[in-house]
């Protein structure tokens, strides 16, 4: 008997512990809702394409929570789209030397390249591929907001990569862990604060653009998707002061609520991988993923797949040798001191043909470029564009400066107060995610009423949603920033300006640079819709290489659309080899924390 009646009570033990608590109870209608709006929003992208030139955008605020769910559906899965580029591109251009010697340029190209840039050659192919329905122009837009997003995480992963402490990695090689174990044990880790508030700051850079990415024209057909954006812009185009309000006030309540849905239990969880010996005084917190935590149920049907993600990262997976690996391995298949000489002199010898093989490439696609606008362009236009460039550049290094100034010291106080960064994190993605677009009825009317200097007073709006990336960065350095380093640096009483220029500064500066490079990219993108703005009727411009572009946008003229996005990408990528390569070489070498 009682064994019988042990037995029973193991069972109904194991029974209890499979049966929701309370806490599943709140859980699984916020799981269950999120899945329906999901669903909901992928058969929409269903539709037949008629049904977007049938339905016009109703400035009615009864429609806003179903534009907000577009639009964030939108940006949610150009999140994931950029997240797996990052992953795969960071890491190959920081693994390979070579690779890295083309991928890096190659993106901050990409990252110059204006997003009307890419929308005006890259919808016809996505509406090709589904020609009578709206996933055409829905990826053609998700494709536009990748955009705007995948650059600053990309260079973040691979910064990260870059500086991972090299008594980390001697450590993991002893432990003889292939090079996938090693990703996942310890370069993913190390990078991911840093990887989360730039992913927070390229989903609030995504709302900067979404306005352009929203509205697809493709010749004499226009495709407007709906969405907070096309609702904005209509708002704009009718002058509508109340529209703009209900836009305001419905970018709060999204942004506050991927934040306290998303992002904020992404830090919390992340704060695991912070890089000290000793435990974090203030850990940041989620009720989201505390109640996740508690729930009995959900926990057990989370368990498996979380297992199976430990298991994959924990498979002795030796990836192969890329080609040019391979071929070094052959030529110099000795040991010894033998080696040594043949392979540095075939080292030389890739890295010559490298380079040649990329100079032939530029100078094809400049031949090319050349020859197609030769027939529209004189050279007088190209040096008035060279000139328009020198002038947006001036003012981007002055504003990329300012914001520095400011950002800098309120980055590191807001990063080393967990508590603090809580508070302050959704009000920061609201501004960084606030389109200067919002801005232009108080830019435009003060401007004419008052007659004032485009050229000066537009500047602000460049730097409106660009400047965040620096907080954001700086908040993620000194989020990371080992404690027991500062209790050290407390020990030894070092204080005032020796701290900041002896402990702090070099422990963000390869995040400052990051968000450096990533602001200046984004304020050549933000030229684009800052230096021309329009409300109404009226247009303001100030002189400067994006309101060219702006403007010959407008008017349809491709072979000056592309003339100015050569010398925007020109410009960019020259200022990057010169400044910010320089200072991120620095960074890796001298200041990461080994």
């Amino acid at each position: 008997m009682a064994s019988i009646f042990e037995l029973n009570r193991i069972a109904s033990a194991s029974a209890w512990r499979v049966l929701p608590n309370r806490w599943d109870f709140i859980a699984f209608p916020l799981i269950v809702g999120l899945l329906a709006l999901i669903t909901v929003g992928f058969h929409q992208t269903l539709a037949p394409i008629a049904t977007l030139q049938n339905e016009a955008i109703s400035l009615s605020p009864v429609h806003l929570p179903e534009y907000a769910l577009r639009t964030t559906l939108r940006m949610l899965a150009a999140m994931a789209a950029s997240l797996a580029f990052t992953l795969g591109y960071g890491t190959l251009a920081a693994k390979s030397r070579r690779a890295g010697m083309v991928l890096v340029p190659i993106l901050d190209i990409l990252q110059s390249v204006p997003v009307l840039g890419f929308i005006s050659f890259t919808v016809t192919f996505f509406l090709a591929l589904f020609p009578r329905r709206v996933l055409g122009p829905e990826l053609a837009a998700i494709f536009a907001i990748f955009t705007s997003q995948a650059w600053n995480m990309t260079f973040s992963f691979y910064q990260s990569l870059r500086t991972v402490p090299r008594d980390l990695d001697e450590v993991s090689r002893g432990f003889h862990l292939t090079g996938w174990q090693r990703f996942w044990k310890l370069e993913v880790p190390f990078s991911m604060p840093g990887l989360i508030w730039n992913m927070m700051m390229s989903m609030s850079g995504g709302w900067f653009f979404v306005v352009a990415s929203e509205a697809i024209t493709v010749g004499d057909h226009t495709f407007t998707l709906p969405g907070v954006g096309a609702y904005l812009a209509q708002a704009i185009a009718q002058q509508n002061l109340a529209a703009i309000g209900w836009v305001i006030l419905t970018m709060v309540v999204v942004i506050l609520a991927y934040d306290q849905l998303l992002f904020r239990p992404l830090v919390a969880w992340a704060d695991k991988f912070r890089m000290e010996n000793t435990s974090s005084g203030d850990a940041p917190q989620s009720w989201l993923l505390d109640l996740v935590r508690r729930t009995r149920l959900i926990h057990r049907l989370l368990a498996p797949l979380g297992w199976l993600l430990a298991q994959m990262a924990r498979v002795p997976l030796r990836l192969p040798p890329l080609p040019w690996q391979q071929w070094r391995q052959t030529v110099t298949g000795m040991s010894g001191a033998r080696r040594a000489a043949p392979s540095r002199a075939s080292q030389r010898l890739g890295d010559a043909a490298l380079g040649a093989l990329v100079v032939a490439l530029t100078l094809y696609v400049l031949w090319r470029v050349v020859g197609y606008l030769s027939a529209e362009i004189t050279w007088g236009e190209v040096g008035h564009v060279f000139a328009l460039g020198l002038i947006t550049l001036l003012r981007v290094m002055v504003l990329i400066a300012i914001a520095s100034v400011i950002w800098v010291p309120l980055g590191v106080l807001i990063g080393l107060r967990p508590a603090l960064a809580e508070k302050i994190q959704p009000l920061a993605q609201f501004l960084a995610a606030f389109p200067a677009n919002l801005m232009f009825p108080a830019f435009v009317m003060v401007i004419a009423r008052f007659g004032l200097n485009p050229d000066i007073w537009l500047s602000p709006l460049i730097v409106l949603g660009t400047q965040w990336y620096i907080l954001f960065n700086v908040i993620a350095g000194a989020s990371a920033y080992p404690n027991d380093y500062r209790e050290a640096a407390a020990s030894f009483r070092i204080r005032g300006w020796q701290w900041w220029r002896q402990v702090m500064l070099p422990g963000i500066f390869p995040y400052y640079i990051t968000g450096a490079i990533t602001a200046s990219g984004g304020a050549w993108n933000a030229s684009i819709v800052s230096e021309f703005v329009q409300w109404g009727h009226t247009q303001i411009a100030a002189h400067g290489l994006g309101a060219y572009i702006a403007q010959t946008t407008a008017a349809g003229n491709y072979p000056k659309i592309i003339l100015g996005i050569a010398v925007m990408s020109l410009f960019v990528t020259l200022f990057n080899r010169l400044l910010w390569r320089p200072l991120y070489a620095h960074a890796e070498e001298r200041l990461r924390l080994d």
